[in-house]
């Protein structure tokens, strides 16, 4: 399926990650929401390249979806808290080094991965 141009769209900034939510039209003129998470890498000789995952999600998943992710985000701030705890993650963390991204988008970042409400789209 080819994609067509974005509805809507948000960026969350997270380190060297970058999630990208755009809604998207089919071309029945139906909606649907892609997630692409961007990873910067650089390169011994200083280059860098970014990876790239994306899914695509459908109206008919989106209360499955939305129940399952808001379970499993319950489930590691039960059993974790929400301090990140990882002093690798602390450590590789920062934030003017990895301000610029591929994508020309000027959306504002949210603050918390877990803000995002399938609901109201």
């Amino acid at each position: 399926m080819m994609e067509k141009e974005e509805i809507f769209s948000k960026v969350l900034r997270a380190g060297r990650r970058t999630y990208f939510f755009d809604v998207r039209a089919t071309k029945a003129g139906d909606y649907y929401l892609t997630i692409t998470e961007s990873k910067k890498f650089t390169n011994d000789d200083g280059s860098f390249h970014y990876k790239k995952h994306k899914i695509y999600l459908y109206k008919e998943d989106f209360s499955e979806f939305n129940t399952i992710l808001a379970e499993m985000t319950d489930y590691i701030f039960n059993e974790k808290g929400e301090e990140v705890i990882s002093e690798r993650h602390q450590k590789d963390f920062k934030k003017d080094e990895y301000e610029d991204t591929e994508s020309s988008k000027e959306t504002p970042s949210t603050e918390s991965f877990t803000d995002v409400n399938f609901e109201d789209i």
